[in-house]
């Protein structure tokens, strides 16, 4: 099993992380194995509403399982940090279906 193709250049940088579930997890990406389970540092959970603004939820230092990762993605930190998340308002995600 291969190990994360371009994972390795993704440590210590913010990351998106889209589980199965749904949820947009963000954080600092510390580390990660062979199965794809992943850690991260400063992490926040945020949830997505129609209406209202993205809530951020802290989760600070936090694991995710490999089996339950769709999507990993470099987050533009300067994009990100001149989005006004509270103005944003959008559907949350489905679960992935396998």
């Amino acid at each position: 099993m291969s190990t994360g193709p371009g994972l390795e250049s993704l440590v210590d940088q913010t990351i998106s992380v889209i589980t199965n579930d749904g949820r947009n997890i963000v954080g600092v990406l510390k580390g990660f194995d062979q199965a794809t389970n992943i850690i991260l540092d400063e992490s926040h959970e945020r949830v997505y509403s129609t209406k209202e603004g993205v809530q951020q939820l802290v989760l600070g230092l936090y694991i995710i399982r490999g089996d339950n990762i769709s999507i990993v993605g470099e987050l533009d930190e300067e994009l990100d940090s001149n989005l006004d998340l509270t103005k944003l308002r959008a559907h949350p995600l489905k679960p992935v279906i396998h």
